[in-house]
C-alpha cells in the first residue's frame, strides 16, 4: 500500500474535523471527533507498522503479592544474548528481534527466577511477568520496602532522576510546569499552585508520602505546604481519580514520594546547595538514610531544608515586600519483612511570605491608577525584610502505615494520618493592630484508610477499601475583624471497589465509589450567630483501558465521572481576603460540581524518538468559579476589588503533546505543549483564569564522555484571547522566554558530585503571565541565574 498519499488525506480530514469554525463544539460532537481521530490514527499506525520488519518485546515486571512494579529487574533473552533493566514503573523494552521462539528469563534479588518460552510475532509484543518472593538465608540479601505505585490507565507523567535534580530549588508548582498540561496559578513570583487541564486548588489532590495534603488551599495565594526536596519522584495523574482517592481528586492527583526506606546497613547522604541571583536566594537541603546492622529490614531517613530570598526584581525594578523564608523537616522509620511492613513518618513545613506592597492600595483612585499604570508606584531597593502584608504558615503531618500479607495473593493495608495546618495572614493596619493577624486559622485533619489488595496468578487484580476524613477548622480569636470563613467541622466517608484485567497487550480497569460528606459551620457576624448544616453524597465510577497497537505504539483511554462538594470558602466567604488583595463573597446555596471526563492517550517509543499525545473532554455541571464583579470595597484598610463565587455548566477540552528526539548520542531535543479551551455553556462566555496556549522546546548537547551537558530552551506563551465578559484589565500580550543551562557530573572517589548552572529568562524579557493574580499591578520576574551543587555519598 502506498505510504505517503495517505498523509495528505489524514491531514485534510483531521483539519476539517477539529477546526471547523462553523460548528461550535458540544460534548456529543467532541466525542464523535475524538473517536474518528483515534480511528484515523490507528489505521495510520497499521499502515506504518506493516512496513516494519523488526519486532520489539516490551512488558512490565510486577510483585506477585501486591501487583506493584519492580524497578531494576533484569530481563534476558537467551538466544540473542540481549536484555534490559526495568525502570521505576517496572517497564522494559528489548528491540530489533526477528519473528520466532525465544526463552526469556527474569531475575531480581530475593525473588524466584522466571523462565518462559515466548513465540514472538507481530501480534505478540507485550508481556507481563509477576515475580514471587522467596526466603533466602544468605547474608547481605536486602528485603525491599514497599512503595504504593499508582496503577492507572489514564495519563501519568513522573519527574525523577535528572529532571527532578534540575528542578531543585523551585516550589512544587514551578517544578511541575515541566509536565505537559500542567501550569500554575500564582500570586506574585513566590506563591504558585499547580493547575492540571485548567483545574486547581480543591480539585487537585496532593499526596505527601501517601497522605492527602489537607491545608487551607482554597485561595490563589495558598500554595501547597510541602517541601519538594523530600521527594525522589513526583508523579502527575491527569485524569479524574475520585474513585481511587476521593472528591478532591476531581481534576487530577500529584504524588510526592520520598525514597523507599533502606533495609540493610548501607547508608546514603545527599547534600544540595543552591543560590539565585534574583531575590539573592539561598537554599540548602540535606538528607540521610540508613538501615540497621542488627535488625534486617529496619531502616530510617531524615531530611531538612532551609530557604531565604529577598525582594524579587522584574527587568526594570524591584517589587516591594516580596521576600520569603522557609524551614522544613521530615523523618521516617520503618520495618519490612516478607509478610509485615510498618512505617512511621513526620514532616514539618514552615514559611513566611511577603505580599506585594502595592497590591494593597489606600483608596479607589490609587487602585484605578496602578491598574492603568501596570506597575507599582513604590520601587524600593533590595532588602530581605518582610513586612505587612504577609502570611505565616506552618504545617505538621504525621503518618502511621502498616501492611500484612494474608496470603501470597492478598495484602491488608492500614494508614492513619494526622495534620495540623496553621495559617496567619497579616494586613496593613494602624497601631498595635498591625502586629495582629487579620486571618488566623487552625485546621485539624484526621484521615483513616483501610483497603485490601488482591492479585492472582491469573490476570486479575484489584482493591476494595474505605477511607474516612474528619476535619475541624477554627478561627483563633483576637484578630479584630469578622472571620473570612466560619468555624466548621467536616466528616467525609467513602467506600470503593476497583478491578484490573491484564493480559498480553491489553489492560482493562474499572471502579466504583460512594462518598458522603457532612459539614457543620458557625460564626458570629456582629452579635448574630449564623449556623449551617449541609449534607452531600454521590457516586463516581470509571472505566479505562490500555492496548499495545504495535511494537512502537500504545493507546490508552479512560472515561470517568467525578464530583466535588463546594468548599467552605465558596459557601461562606464574607470579607477581605488579604493575601489575594480582594473582597470575596460566597454563596451558601451552591450545588456540588459533577463532571464526566474522557482522556485518551497515544504513545510512540522508537529508537531515536518518543511522542506522547493526550486529548481530553471534560463536561462539568455546576462548575464553581470566582468572578470579578467590577465593584470595589473602600475601608480604613484600603480599597479592594470585589469578587463573588458563581456557578455555571462548563465544557473543558484540549490536548497535551510532548516528545523527544535523539539526533545522535550527544545531541537531542524535546518539545512539549498544551492547548485548553473552557467555556460557560449556559451563556456562551469564557471563564477567568484559564491557561493560554503554550509550547516549550529545547536542544541539549553532551560532551566530555557525556558528563557535560548544555541546554538551550524556549518557552512560547500565547495571549489569552478567550477572556471573560469583565476583567480588571485586558489579558497581557504573548511572550517568549529563553533559558540556558549547563550541567556537569564529577566522580569524587566513589561518590557523585553534580554542578548545574541555569539562566532563566536569559534575555531579561519583561512580560506578564495571565495566570498571575498580581499581573494587574506588576510584571513577572526578570533574569535569574541559579547555581546548583549536589553531592551524593
Amino acid at each position: 500500500m502506498p505510504k505517503f498519499p495517505l498523509k495528505k488525506l489524514f491531514a485534510t480530514l483531521f483539519q476539517k474535523l477539529w477546526f471547523n469554525k462553523y460548528s461550535p463544539p458540544t460534548f456529543a460532537t467532541m466525542i464523535q471527533k475524538v473517536i474518528f481521530s483515534i480511528a484515523l490514527f490507528a489505521f495510520a499506525v497499521t499502515q506504518v507498522s506493516a512496513q516494519k520488519c523488526d519486532l520489539v518485546l516490551r512488558g512490565k515486571i510486577l510483585h506477585l503479592e501486591n501487583d506493584q512494579p519492580i524497578e531494576a529487574a533484569y530481563v534476558w533473552i537467551l538466544e540473542t544474548r540481549t536484555g534490559a533493566v526495568t525502570d521505576q514503573n517496572g517497564n522494559f523494552v528489548i528491540r530489533e528481534l526477528c519473528p520466532g521462539t525465544y526463552t526469556v528469563t527474569v531475575q531480581y534479588l530475593g525473588h524466584k527466577e522466571i523462565r518462559e518460552t515466548i513465540n514472538l510475532s507481530g501480534s505478540t509484543t507485550n508481556q507481563t511477568f509477576k515475580m514471587q518472593e522467596e526466603s533466602m538465608d544468605l547474608s547481605g540479601v536486602e528485603v525491599h520496602g514497599h512503595r504504593d505505585a499508582v496503577q492507572t490507565t489514564t495519563a501519568v507523567t513522573s519527574l525523577y532522576g535528572e529532571a527532578l535534580l534540575q528542578s531543585r530549588g523551585e516550589s512544587l508548582g514551578e517544578s511541575l510546569k515541566r509536565v505537559a498540561g500542567v501550569t500554575t496559578f500564582s500570586t506574585g513570583n513566590t506563591i504558585s499552585k499547580p493547575v492540571i487541564h485548567g483545574l486547581h486548588s480543591n480539585r487537585i489532590m496532593i499526596l505527601n508520602n501517601g497522605i492527602r495534603l489537607e491545608g487551607q488551599q482554597w485561595g490563589a495565594e495558598h500554595a501547597p505546604e510541602i517541601d519538594p526536596f523530600l521527594a525522589d519522584e513526583i508523579t502527575v495523574i491527569k485524569g479524574a481519580e475520585t474513585v481511587r482517592f476521593g472528591p478532591e481528586a476531581m481534576g487530577g492527583v500529584i504524588l510526592v514520594n520520598p525514597p523507599t526506606l533502606p533495609t540493610n546497613k548501607k547508608h546514603t547522604t545527599e547534600l544540595n546547595l543552591l543560590g539565585g541571583s534574583n531575590g539573592r536566594m539561598g537554599n540548602f537541603a540535606a538528607s540521610h538514610s540508613g538501615g540497621s546492622e542488627k535488625i534486617q529490614g529496619l531502616g530510617y531517613r531524615v531530611q531538612g531544608s532551609v530557604k531565604r530570598a529577598g525582594n524579587i526584581r522584574t527587568p526594570n525594578y524591584y517589587q516591594a515586600n516580596t521576600g520569603m523564608a522557609e524551614y522544613n523537616f521530615s523523618g521516617s522509620i520503618g520495618y519490612s519483612s516478607k509478610k509485615l511492613g510498618i512505617e512511621g513518618y513526620y514532616s514539618y513545613f514552615d514559611t513566611e511570605i511577603g505580599i506585594l506592597r502595592d497590591s494593597h492600595t489606600g483608596n479607589l483612585t490609587d487602585l484605578i491608577e496602578i491598574i492603568q499604570n501596570g506597575e507599582p508606584f513604590i520601587k524600593p531597593d533590595f532588602t530581605y525584610e518582610i513586612n505587612n502584608p504577609k502570611q505565616v504558615v506552618s504545617h505538621h503531618l504525621a503518618k502511621l502505615k502498616a501492611h500484612y500479607h494474608l496470603s501470597p495473593e492478598m495484602k491488608l493495608n492500614f494508614q492513619y494520618g494526622f495534620q495540623l495546618n496553621q495559617r496567619q495572614e497579616f494586613d496593613r493596619r494602624r497601631g498595635e493592630l498591625n502586629a495582629r493577624p487579620s486571618l488566623d486559622l487552625e485546621l485539624f485533619t484526621n484521615t483513616l484508610d483501610i483497603f485490601l489488595d488482591h492479585s492472582r496468578k491469573s490476570s486479575w487484580s484489584g482493591s476494595v477499601g474505605i477511607n474516612v476524613i474528619q476535619q475541624a477548622n477554627s478561627n483563633i480569636p483576637g484578630t479584630g475583624v469578622t472571620p473570612l470563613i466560619p468555624n466548621y467541622d467536616m466528616v467525609n466517608g467513602g467506600v470503593y471497589l476497583m478491578e484490573k484485567y491484564l493480559k498480553g497487550p491489553l489492560e482493562i480497569e474499572g471502579g466504583i465509589r460512594y462518598d458522603f460528606r457532612k459539614v457543620s459551620a458557625a460564626r458570629f457576624i456582629g452579635n448574630e450567630l449564623q449556623e449551617a448544616e449541609l449534607d452531600y453524597q454521590n457516586f463516581s465510577a470509571f472505566l479505562g483501558g490500555l492496548y499495545q497497537l504495535s511494537p512502537y505504539f500504545a493507546f490508552t483511554t479512560n472515561l470517568g465521572t467525578a464530583w466535588r462538594p463546594p468548599n467552605v470558602n465558596e459557601l461562606f466567604s464574607q470579607g477581605l481576603h488579604h493575601g489575594a488583595a480582594a473582597v470575596e463573597i460566597g454563596d451558601p446555596n451552591l450545588n456540588s460540581e459533577k463532571s464526566l471526563k474522557w482522556v485518551n492517550g497515544l504513545e510512540y517509543e522508537g529508537k531515536k524518538a518518543s511522542v506522547e499525545f493526550t486529548a481530553y473532554l471534560n463536561q462539568i455541571n455546576d462548575y464553581i468559579y470566582l468572578n470579578p464583579t467590577g465593584e470595589t470595597f473602600v475601608s480604613l484598610r484600603g480599597t479592594f476589588n470585589v469578587y463573588e463565587y458563581l456557578q455555571a455548566d462548563a465544557f473543558f477540552y484540549g490536548f497535551d503533546l510532548s516528545g523527544t528526539y535523539s539526533f545522535s548520542e550527544k545531541f537531542n531535543g524535546y518539545l512539549k505543549g498544551s492547548i485548553i479551551r473552557a467555556k460557560n455553556t449556559e451563556t456562551q462566555t469564557y471563564f477567568p483564569f484559564i491557561p493560554s496556549d503554550r509550547m516549550d522546546w529545547g536542544l541539549a548537547y553532551s560532551f566530555g564522555n557525556l558528563a557535560n551537558r548544555i541546554t538551550l530552551s524556549n518557552v512560547l506563551v500565547a495571549k489569552q484571547t478567550r477572556e471573560p465578559e469583565f476583567d480588571l484589565a485586558p489579558a497581557p500580550p504573548a511572550y517568549a522566554l529563553f533559558n540556558l543551562g549547563y550541567n556537569r557530573k564529577f566522580k569524587l572517589g566513589e561518590n557523585q558530585f553534580n554542578v548545574g548552572l541555569q539562566v532563566n529568562n536569559l534575555l531579561n524579557t519583561e512580560y506578564k503571565e495571565y495566570m498571575n493574580r498580581f499581573r494587574y499591578f506588576t510584571a513577572d520576574m526578570g533574569r535569574n541565574i541559579l547555581l546548583k551543587l549536589n553531592y551524593q555519598f
